[in-house]
């Protein structure tokens, strides 16, 4: 487990008080990584190393969301460093309308795989002089196929119909036009799965009006960010958006849509929701399904009754009185 900036430790302690009154057999081996710039010469990228190390060990994690600043003079993401060091290449968020979160619109259940090592966030940009910045982004034809793949074969196991492939090769013919006719190409080989495609910016009008029309999108890297965030406007907030990061041979399971929260930090506000089901995702990919399915239904069950709601959904629950409600529930499921 990496406890991480902002709300992470406080939405984490949520998930370690609800594993251990369920005897969950997990061990957390507890690293608290940082992106926030440290105080009295410590050093982040010696925490974030430490992280690294303990996901080479233990190949499963359970992560908070970093802090990246802002501006030259900060580090780089160690969000994206981690995916790309490790070759975490697909990130999952879960956009599903939850009864019990009041929301405009309904029936919303898309599944929004982003790819999360190349494109913009390649972090390749350099200055051929100081009026002018070059960023470079990259695709290629191995990311975009394996990409593919894990929309399609998530699309298979899951039972879903459809595959969206997001992007922009009107403009970027070239490196978009690759990822488009990749996904397509892969496509074909998917019996009884539709492949279509959009263009990102009608896709994000489609998202707002009428997301009940997507089922399974798959993107580079930033569309997916901006999707998953308009997503998570849709169905209550970043609060209750679950995710994974995953790659051939590593898994970290973080919240969905990447807020910090820097701003609620240490108030005991933050929704644990999502952090909550993205342990559920864990749980499941360990093959502890039983214990997964208690906890889902638990936290479902929660908020549908709308007693306990912490303030990003219209309540003033503190997150341990939801946590607290979490495990009342599971005295009777």
């Amino acid at each position: 487990m990496s406890a991480c900036d902002g709300i992470g430790n406080e939405i984490a302690e949520s998930v370690k008080t609800i594993f251990k009154h369920q005897n969950v057999p997990v061990n957390f081996e507890q690293v608290n990584v940082t992106g926030v710039p440290p105080k009295e010469g410590a050093d982040a990228h010696s925490y974030y190393q430490e992280g690294i190390e303990s996901l080479r060990r233990n190949k499963v994690g359970l992560k908070g969301i970093l802090h990246t600043p802002l501006g030259q003079s900060g580090h780089p993401s160690f969000n994206v460093a981690m995916r790309k060091e490790l070759d975490i290449f697909a990130s999952l968020a879960l956009i599903k309308s939850i009864p019990g979160v009041e929301t405009r619109l309904t029936g919303i259940d898309m599944a929004l795989v982003r790819e999360n090592t190349e494109g913009e966030y390649s972090g390749l940009e350099h200055k051929p002089n100081p009026d002018i910045v070059e960023s470079l982004k990259i695709i290629t034809s191995h990311n975009s196929e394996r990409i593919g793949r894990f929309a399609l074969d998530f699309a298979r196991l899951n039972n879903r119909k459809k595959v969206t492939a997001i992007h922009k090769a009107n403009i970027m013919k070239q490196s978009d036009g690759l990822f488009r006719s990749t996904i397509k190409a892969v496509g074909e080989q998917y019996q009884g799965i539709e492949v279509n495609d959009m263009i990102v910016d009608n896709a994000s009008m489609q998202a707002v009006a009428n997301p009940q029309q997507f089922d399974v999108l798959v993107t580079p890297n930033l569309y997916g960010t901006i999707l998953s965030n308009i997503g998570a406007g849709l169905v209550g907030g970043p609060g209750v958006v679950p995710g994974a990061s995953i790659g051939s041979e590593y898994a970290v399971f973080e919240p969905g849509c990447r807020h910090v929260g820097l701003d609620i930090e240490g108030r005991n506000t933050a929704n644990p929701t999502a952090m909550i089901l993205s342990s559920v995702m864990m749980l499941r990919h360990l093959g502890l399904d039983e214990f997964a399915d208690k906890i889902a239904a638990a936290t479902y069950a929660v908020l549908k009754d709308g007693k306990i709601r912490t303030p990003d959904i219209g309540g003033n629950s503190k997150t341990t009185e939801f946590t607290r409600a979490v495990l009342d529930k599971l005295e009777t499921v």
